[in-house]
């Protein structure tokens, strides 16, 4: 019984997240997914072209074949304007299905960037980037396999040819989406920088309702990042990072720092390894803010190409139906960079 308790209490926290205006997607590798962080971050990097790939798995302890799966996939370049000056433009698709009803959401995105040199020189300058996207996005629920409380009878039988007295006018829908960011950073040599952006999400706020004469908007999303990399010493440096969404009623905050250390000769191959730790906070309904999840996480990166791995450890009031277990992330980096010939320009997303 104690443990039937603790899985209706998730599952009213899993409905709770559908009915909060679908609360956005998010990764706890942020840092790895720069096109769904912050427009403005489209193009900002020291090659030519940037792709992209994420991947998120997250309650399948609870959920088993129904858990939440979210994918992105991103492509963005840079575009030298004069001598110091880039234009960057991308584009963004990313998936995300979760529970019995297969309740899921599609986007495809367009992106630009304008970064301009405020001051500074060749290997130590700082930039500020403006950037925006549009998008258009699927909103879809499989109400056939939806169960409603008249069709169960009080005794643990389930009737699924009961009328439900529940109706819908559509399973899926179609509407646009509009964001726009800025982006501040200094690079005060090859392996040190530092940067802050922020991000305005949602802005035309879509009707969300499956029922067509009623309006149920998208809540605006606020977020603000920061971070930077600092090398202690020749080898070892440390690369802190946060980021703080904000969505309607839903607040979220992910900090900590990861330790990143040079292999071999990296001044000519660019080799390292990071291991880091992070803490991601977040309020439930109405309650106070409070730990969700302790993340643990490892990156490494080969020259041009990075590889990100992440575990979620739930440490929130839902563990004891979850087991501890959060979620899992993936994230592939590949950069396309070609000869450099302006120095470096950004930090290293």
């Amino acid at each position: 019984m104690k443990k039937l308790k603790h899985l209706l209490i998730f599952s009213f926290v899993v409905l709770g997240a559908f009915s909060m205006n679908a609360q956005d997607i998010h990764f706890s590798q942020f840092y790895l997914s720069p096109l769904n962080l912050n427009p403005a971050m489209t193009g900002v990097m020291n090659c030519n072209v940037r792709l992209v790939a994420n991947y998120r798995n997250q309650w399948s302890s609870v959920l088993k074949s129904n858990a939440f799966n979210t994918y992105s996939v991103s492509y963005d370049q840079r575009i030298p304007v004069g001598r110091y000056d880039y234009f960057g433009v991308g584009g963004t698709f990313w998936g995300d299905q979760a529970g019995q009803l297969d309740f899921g959401t599609l986007q495809g995105r367009l992106s630009m960037s304008y970064s301009k040199k405020m001051g500074g020189f060749r290997k130590k300058a700082h930039y500020l980037v403006v950037g925006a996207d549009a998008g258009v996005s699927q909103r879809s629920v499989d109400f056939l396999n939806a169960q409603f409380g008249n069709q169960h009878d009080g005794n643990g039988g389930f009737n699924p040819a009961a009328e439900s007295f529940e109706t819908f006018d559509r399973d899926n829908f179609l509407f646009a989406d509009l964001a726009a960011g800025l982006l501040w950073f200094t690079v005060f040599d090859e392996d040190n920088n530092l940067y802050i952006g922020g991000a305005f999400s949602h802005m035309n706020r879509a009707n969300q309702s499956f029922i067509e004469d009623e309006f149920e908007e998208l809540y605006s999303k606020f977020t603000v990042h920061a971070g930077g990399e600092f090398m202690m010493t020749d080898k070892v440096g440390l690369v802190p990072g946060m980021v703080i969404f904000r969505q309607g009623p839903s607040f979220q905050l992910n900090t900590g720092t990861s330790i990143k250390m040079l292999l071999g000769n990296s001044r000519l191959n660019r080799q390292s390894v990071q291991f880091g730790a992070w803490m991601r906070l977040s309020n439930h309904f109405e309650k106070s803010t409070t730990a969700d999840a302790l993340i643990l996480s490892t990156r490494f990166d080969y020259n041009d190409f990075s590889i990100g791995f992440s575990y979620d450890i739930n440490v929130s009031s839902l563990r004891p139906a979850s087991n501890s277990n959060g979620a899992f992330e993936f994230a592939l980096v590949y950069k396309i960079c070609g000869p450099e010939t302006r120095g470096v320009y950004c930090p290293n997303f």
